[in-house]
C-alpha cells in the first residue's frame, strides 16, 4: 500500500513537470512569433581589395509582412545611411545591393568599406517591433613595392643600417629581408649560413641593422613587404664591404702635409723677395719740400751754395 502511495506521488510530479515545460514552449513560441529576431552567420567578415563580400542579416522570426530594413555604416564614430527607404545610398551606390530578405552584398570593397555596419529590422506589428545587429568588416589591402634603402659601401667592422617602408598594404605589412635570394632569420644564431654575422632585424619596422659589416656580408639585399592580402619586395641592391688600406691613408695625408708646406714655403719665399710688397711701396717717392713765398734762390759762381734774396709779390 505504501509502495502505491509512493508510486501516485511520483506520476504526479512528473505531470505537474510535463505541464510545466508545455507551458514554458507555448509561451516561447508565442513571443516568438510576436518578437522581430535578427542574427548574422559571420560578425566579422574580411575581404581583399576589389573582392565580394556579404554582411548577413538573417531574420529569425517576425509577424510583419513588410518590416522596414535600414542599413548604416558607422566610421570614425559617426553613422551614415547604406540601405535606407529601399534603396542603396551612400559611397556604397552602385557597388552594393541587398539579397533578400536583409543581407548587403558588397559587390566591389574598396579600404574606405573597412568599417562596422548596423542591420536594423522595424516590424510594427510584433510587440517586439524592433532589432538590430552589428557587424565589423575589414577590407585586407595588399602591399605595393616597398622602397628599400642599401648602402652601396661601407668598410671592414663598421655599422650599416638597411631601410624598408612600405604605407599603402592593409593590415600594416611586416617584412623580411633577404641575401643573395636567400631568406635572413631574425636571430642570426638559428642559422649556420649567418652564425658569423652580426645583426639585428625588425620585420615590423622593416630595419636591418648590422652592427660589425664583415666581408661576407658583401652581397644583394632585398625586402619583401607581406600582409594577408599578399606580398610585394624591392629590386635587390649590393652592398660592397671593402677592406681600410691604412697605408694608404697615411700616405694620402702625408702627401697633403706636403703640398700645404710646399705652397707655405713658396708664399715665404715671395714676400722676402718683395713680390708680394705693394707697387706704392717702391720707387723714388720723394718730394721736394715746397719753396717758401717771397724767397728766391740764387747760386753764386764762387761760393757754390745758394743765397736767398727777398722778392715781394704783390
Amino acid at each position: 500500500m505504501y509502495g502505491r502511495t509512493e508510486h501516485c506521488i511520483d506520476s504526479k510530479m512528473a505531470l505537474t513537470r510535463l505541464a510545466c515545460v508545455l507551458a514554458l514552449l507555448t509561451v516561447h513560441c508565442y513571443f516568438s512569433v510576436l518578437a522581430v529576431m535578427l542574427t548574422t552567420l559571420n560578425r566579422a567578415p574580411s575581404a581583399n581589395e576589389f573582392e565580394q563580400i556579404e554582411l548577413s542579416c538573417l531574420i529569425e522570426s517576425i509577424s510583419t509582412v513588410k518590416p522596414r530594413i535600414e542599413w548604416k555604416k558607422i566610421k570614425d564614430g559617426k553613422p551614415s545611411y547604406v540601405y535606407f527607404g529601399g534603396q542603396i545610398a551612400g559611397d556604397l551606390e552602385n557597388r552594393a545591393r541587398i539579397r533578400e530578405p536583409a543581407t548587403l552584398v558588397i559587390l566591389n570593397a574598396t579600404r574606405s568599406d573597412t568599417a562596422h555596419y548596423r542591420c536594423e529590422v522595424t516590424a510594427p506589428e510584433d510587440q517586439k517591433n524592433f532589432d538590430e545587429i552589428l557587424i565589423d568588416l575589414v577590407i585586407r589591402v595588399k602591399p605595393v613595392v616597398p622602397t628599400c634603402f642599401v648602402p652601396k659601401s661601407v668598410p671592414v667592422g663598421q655599422s650599416a643600417e638597411l631601410l624598408c617602408v612600405e604605407k599603402e598594404g592593409f593590415p600594416k605589412s611586416q617584412y623580411q629581408w633577404f641575401r643573395n635570394n636567400e631568406e635572413i632569420p631574425e636571430d642570426p644564431k638559428s642559422s649556420p649560413k649567418f652564425l658569423n654575422s652580426s645583426y639585428m632585424m625588425n620585420s615590423a619596422t622593416g630595419i636591418l641593422k648590422f652592427s660589425d659589416v664583415k666581408k661576407e656580408d658583401d652581397a644583394q639585399y632585398h625586402c619583401r613587404a607581406k600582409n594577408e592580402a599578399g606580398m610585394a619586395q624591392c629590386a635587390p641592391q649590393r652592398m660592397e664591404v671593402y677592406d681600410i688600406n691604412v697605408a694608404s691613408i697615411v700616405l694620402g695625408v702625408l702627401v697633403v702635409v706636403l703640398v700645404l708646406l710646399c705652397i707655405a714655403g713658396g708664399i715665404y719665399c715671395a714676400y722676402r723677395r718683395g713680390y708680394l710688397t705693394s707697387q706704392n711701396q717702391t720707387g723714388n717717392n720723394y718730394k721736394a719740400p715746397g719753396k717758401n713765398e717771397g724767397v728766391d734762390y740764387v747760386r753764386t759762381e764762387d761760393e757754390g751754395d745758394f743765397r736767398h734774396k727777398s722778392s715781394f709779390v704783390i
